[in-house]
Parts: C-alpha cells; structure tokens; sequence
C-alpha cells in the first residue's frame, strides 16, 4: 500500500516518502505526516529472532513506500555497519529492574546518529528517485547532539552542503568540541549568541523565506533538514523501539504480546513521538513516559492542556533538553485534532504570536497514552549516584532525568509493568556532570582531564568519538547574533 505524506497545517499538500524526506519541511511550514499508520505485519517470535538491520527493513519499507526493497535495503547496510560499536546496534542493559536501551553506540555516542546514519542515504537516494539535480543544502539547529551527527552523516557526501546552528554558551564542552572539530569540505559550523529555541526559530523562518529560496534556486541549490521535523528522521526511530521489544522476547523478559512502558527524556518530542507511532502500528506498549528536566514545557502541557512557552528559560546538565518549543508536538496536536490541519495550523499560529496554546477537553483525551513528569537538576545528579552505587552503571544526564521521572512514576502508580528507559546518550559527552554526581572530589581538572577519570569509574573503553577530539585541531569558529544567520548562510553559500 502506497502512503503518502500530508502536512500538519494544510492537508491538500500532499508528498511521497522521498519528496517529504528531500524537503523536509512542507512548503506552509508545517510537518509531514503518514496519511494512514501502518500495522506491523511480523509476529513478536519472529520479531524477536530479528538482528537491528532486519527489524528496520520490516519496520521502514511500512512507511517509506516509495522507496524499492532493494533501495532501503541498499540505506540500512550503508547505515548500520562497523560505525557502531556493537554488533546489537542498540543493546538493552539492565539495572536496578529496568531496561536501559543503549542508543549511543555509533559514531557521536549520542541516540541521534540511529536516525542521522541512515538520513544522508535517504535524501540522495530520494533525490535520484525524483531527478533532483539541485545541490541539497542540509539546514540545522541542533541543541548538542544533532549537529554533530548530522555533520558525521553528511561530510563530503556528493551533492550536499550542511549547515549547523548551535547556542554558543548552551552546549557541553564535549558536544561543542565535536562539532567544531568536524572535518568535511561541505560542512559549515556557526555558534549562534542565543539559545536553542532562538536557533530553531531562525532556521524555520528562513525555510520559509521567498528571497532565500530564490537565491538559493539561482544557483542550482535547495534546502532540507536534518532536524527531527524531517519525516526522514522519525521513522528509522521507530525502529528502534521494535527491536527493543524483540530483545524482551529474546531474553524471556516478557511474553509475546505483552506490554512494555518507555519512558524517554524529551526536549523537542521527536524520540518520544516515534515511540507513539510505533505503538500506533501496534507494538505491545502501555504507557509513553515523557521525562522533562526544569525547562518542563511539555509535563505542564500533559497536566494542564496548555502549551505555554513564555517562561524563564534555565540552563541545565542535560542540555539537548533545554528547549521551550517541542517541534514535533505538532505532530501529535494534529493527530489528536482529528487530523484537522486547520485546528493545528491556528494553534501554531498562537504559539508563534502568542507564545501559549491550549487544546480542547476533547483533544485532551487523546493523551491519555502519556505521562509527564520532570526531574530537578538536584534530583538528575541524585538519579546518576544512585543508579552508579546500586549497579555499578553509569548513565549521562538525560538519560539520569528519564530513569528519575521512571521513577516517580513507578512510585506513583505502582504500574509492574516491564520498563524501558531511553538511554539517549554516553556519559562520555556529559564528564564533569556524570563525575561530579558520582564523586565531586574526582571532578577536578579539565573535561579532557575527566575522560581518563570516566573510564576509571565506569570501566568502560573510551569511546572512539572521544579519543579523535581530545587532539583533533579547531575547524570552525563562526559566530553570530540569531538575526544575522540568515546573512551567515548567504555569505558561505556565495549567493551575494
């Protein structure tokens, strides 16, 4: 069955999977979405005997329809090879009664390199698909982690410029190091004096912009993203929630058929929506558990039914959360909304005038799949100790915010039901955070002082990403104030 794509604010623009995934973003600035949801068509036992390249060529070629098995299959061998540091891709390891699914092992230790391994692939297959011969500008905002995967995905692929966009003073020493480190001919790197929100803001406007895309048109370029707002993005991370119930199976941890709860730590909705999705195309899943740090948007949003982004914005140890607008909410408002693009479309218009939404009682209903609840930053480090002292596991600070808010919502519900915790990244990228909450005394020195500390208290080999850093020399150091991006892009791209 062939599906196509639609967007969130006008259901008469309509794509395949290729096109969404070359565009990105739709043309009203909406997001595309899957007309109809797909049903699994495999067993859990024959799930369970799946390897990660098998469950993700089951799982894709359900959505990305347009795309010829031998297509896909050509991307998921491109994507999921030696570049990750276990043959299980995306192992689950278990502490303390809960499964902790490990979505760092490939090449930038952070969950985003499972979607961003396999986008490069998908764009330029898609672009072949559709006699694209436009140079394909990648253009990006990244709040630590996406950048720097994108950029690995994307360095020196034929016929591809990437752009990345990050806040200056809002990332970890490590996430910042990765980035401006990265080598590639066609990469382009700008630190922005601003948050994340304020990077992601500007990104969407110039999408958006009639003269930039003029430009852009004149010489022989167009844009897309690498965001999780690209549907390309988002299914290859409901593959991974696939496989994590398989590994259930595999191990006796739960019979076929039976329910799993997962919780993961979200800023921008993206890892948590491909959970719901995949619930949506019948996974054995209870309850989605959305786990926030102090910038707590989206828990307020699940309490109360109003998105309210007028507040402080806070700094915290788990800084690829630290956003105040959830772009693939919007997503999940239009599901609920009855898939009315017009209700969605006038509540993002609120939101980018006003700054707050508020859906009806009825929409409300529609999230009763979901819990919210936040971790403080005391509460973050407490998670990171404890969970170190009872089981010699060492997990990062967004990982410590989703295994706290696991927590409290065991202690709340008493629910028995087996849990899976999204571990979105390595402890490696987050040193004197994961350190210091284990031992303040050892957390002296520089962060590149720390990695030789890390591997002492976790007695895991330091990652390759890590090593190439602690020598590799400074390639970008562009900065720029959030209203000069736009200029920024103009002048690396030669379109004055």
């Amino acid at each position: 069955m062939q599906i196509m794509y639609r967007s969130t604010r006008d259901s008469q623009l309509r794509a395949t999977a290729s096109q969404a995934v070359l565009q990105g973003l739709a043309p009203d600035g909406g997001l595309y979405v899957p007309e109809t949801i797909p049903s699994f068509d495999g067993s859990w036992e024959e799930l369970s005997k799946m390897s990660y390249r098998e469950t993700a060529r089951r799982v894709m070629r359900l959505l990305l329809t347009d795309y010829t098995e031998d297509e896909l299959q050509s991307c998921i061998d491109r994507a999921y090879d030696d570049k990750f540091d276990t043959e299980k891709i995306a192992p689950l390891r278990e502490a303390n009664g809960t499964e902790y699914l490990e979505l760092f092992h490939g090449a930038t230790i952070a969950f985003k390199d499972m979607a961003l391994s396999i986008l490069p692939h998908l764009m330029t297959t898609a672009a072949k698909k559709n006699r694209i011969t436009d140079e394909i500008v990648i253009l990006t905002a990244t709040s630590g982690d996406t950048g720097k995967a994108a950029m690995a995905g994307f360095a020196d692929v034929p016929g591809t410029k990437i752009i990345v966009f990050y806040p200056k003073d809002g990332v970890s020493v490590v996430q910042e190091r990765q980035m401006v480190t990265q080598r590639g001919a066609n990469v382009h790197v700008v630190g922005i004096h601003g948050n994340f929100d304020d990077a992601q803001t500007g990104v969407k406007n110039i999408f958006r912009d009639p003269d930039m895309n003029r430009k852009l048109k004149e010489h022989g370029m167009r844009f897309s993203s690498a965001n999780s707002i690209n549907i390309g993005r988002l299914v290859p991370q409901i593959v991974y929630y696939f496989y994590a119930y398989g590994q259930l199976v595999a191990e006796g941890r739960v019979k076929p058929g039976d329910v799993m709860n997962i919780t993961v730590p979200t800023g921008n909705f993206g890892n948590i929506l491909a959970a719901y999705y995949a619930k949506q195309m019948g996974l054995p899943v209870a309850k989605l558990i959305c786990a926030s740090n102090e910038n707590k948007v989206l828990v307020d949003f699940f309490r109360t039914g109003a998105y309210d982004r007028n507040r402080d914005f806070i700094l915290t140890s788990s800084p690829s959360m630290d956003i105040l607008i959830s772009s693939n909410l919007e997503r999940l408002i239009y599901r609920i909304a009855g898939e009315d693009s017009s209700v969605t479309a006038r509540l993002m218009k609120e939101l980018s005038s006003d700054g707050v939404y508020c859906i009806t009682e009825q929409m409300k209903e529609g999230l009763s799949d979901f819990y919210g609840n936040y971790a403080t930053e005391e509460e973050t480090a407490q998670e990171i100790k404890e969970v170190y002292l009872r089981s010699g596991y060492v997990i990062d600070t967004h990982t410590a915010v989703a295994s706290k808010v696991c927590r409290k919502y065991r202690e709340e519900t008493g629910d028995p039901v087996p849990m899976v915790v999204a571990s979105t990244a390595s402890p490696y990228k987050f040193l004197r955070a994961v350190i210091t909450a284990i031992d303040p005394a050892k957390a002296e020195g520089s962060d590149f002082d720390l990695i030789d500390v890390l591997r002492d208290i976790s007695g895991v080999k330091i990652p390759l990403a890590i090593e190439d850093i602690r020598t590799a020399p400074v390639l970008h150091d562009c900065q720029v104030d959030p209203q000069d991006m736009e200029k920024e892009i103009g002048r690396w791209l030669g379109l004055d």
